[in-house]
C-alpha cells in the first residue's frame, strides 16, 4: 500500500501510546474506550494513538472467535467502525481481526478522520496463529513530518520486520502487542519484552512505541504490559505503570 503522506511542514509527532484492558469479542466496548483515550490525548494535543494487536475484537487465534468477528474493510461493520471513528482529530492506528477473500490477517488499520489510510498485516506470526495469513509488505506513513511503521506483537522477536522499515527512513517504530499470557509465562517474559525491543531499537536506530493490554483473563491468564517509548539506544524513557490502565505521550521531532 502507498506511502500515506502529511504535506504539512515538518514538526514533529506526538503519540499517545495506549494500555487498555483486553476487551474480548465486544467491539462497542473497544470503540468506547478508544473514545475515552481520544478525549484525553486531545487534552494533550497527541497526532496519533496507538492501540494493541487484535484489540478491536479481541486477540484469540480460536478459529470460531475469528470467523465470527473477523472484518472485512470494505463491509458494512467496518465502514461503522469508521464512522464512529470519524470525529477523533488524531490518527487512530488499532489492531483488528480482518479477513479479505475468505483469509484471516492480524493487522494493525491506520485509521484518520474516518478513512482506512493504511493496513500493515503481521507478518512474523506465532506457531499458534495458524489461522492467520502472513502479510508480506511493511508500509511506512509521514504524519507531521514523522515517517514511521508499525510492527505486531511477535514481529519484534525477529530483526527483520523492524530493519524493513527503517530502511525506509523511518523515525519511529509503533508496536501494537497483546502479551495476555499464561502466568508463568507472563511472569518470565515480563522483564523480556523491553529487552526484545530495546535490540531492535538499538539495531535500527528508530524510537519505538508500543501499546500492550493489562489486566487478567480468568485464573489462568494475565497480562501486565508493558506500553512505553524506547529511544534510538534502548532505553526506557516512559512507561505506562504495569497492571494500570493509562497512556504515555512520545513527542518525536
Amino acid at each position: 500500500m502507498a506511502d500515506s503522506t502529511d504535506p504539512s511542514p515538518a514538526g514533529g509527532l506526538r503519540i499517545g501510546a495506549c494500555q487498555p484492558p483486553e476487551i474480548m469479542a465486544d467491539t462497542e466496548a473497544a470503540l468506547a474506550w478508544i473514545e475515552d483515550f481520544a478525549r484525553q490525548g486531545a487534552d494533550k494535543n497527541v497526532d496519533l494513538l496507538l492501540f494493541p494487536e487484535c484489540f478491536l475484537q479481541g486477540y484469540l487465534f480460536d478459529p470460531d472467535h475469528v470467523s465470527r468477528h473477523a472484518m472485512d474493510f470494505t463491509s458494512p461493520a467496518f465502514t461503522a467502525v469508521l464512522r464512529r471513528l470519524a470525529p477523533i482529530k488524531a490518527t487512530v492506528v488499532v489492531g483488528v481481526i480482518e479477513t479479505e477473500h475468505g483469509r484471516y490477517f492480524n493487522t494493525a488499520a491506520v485509521i484518520s478522520g474516518g478513512r482506512l489510510i493504511g493496513r500493515y498485516r503481521k507478518t512474523r506470526l506465532m506457531p499458534g496463529e495458524t489461522i492467520f495469513d502472513p502479510g508480506d509488505t511493511h508500509p511506512t506513513f509521514v504524519q507531521g513530518g514523522v515517517r514511521y511503521g508499525i510492527n505486531i506483537c511477535s514481529d519484534t522477536q525477529f530483526p527483520e520486520p523492524a530493519a524493513q522499515v527503517a530502511a525506509q527512513g523511518a523515525q519511529v517504530l509503533l508496536v501494537a502487542a497483546q502479551n495476555m499470557l499464561r502466568r508463568p509465562v507472563a511472569d518470565q517474559f515480563k522483564d523480556l519484552h523491553h529487552s526484545m525491543r530495546a535490540d531492535r531499537a538499538r539495531e535500527t536506530g528508530m524510537w519505538l512505541v508500543s501499546s500492550d493490554v493489562t489486566g487478567v483473563r480468568g485464573d489462568l491468564r494475565i497480562a501486565y504490559g508493558p506500553t512505553s517509548l524506547l529511544s534510538p539506544r534502548g532505553e526506557v524513557v516512559k512507561q505506562v505503570p504495569l497492571m494500570t490502565t493509562g497512556m504515555i505521550v512520545a513527542e518525536i521531532s
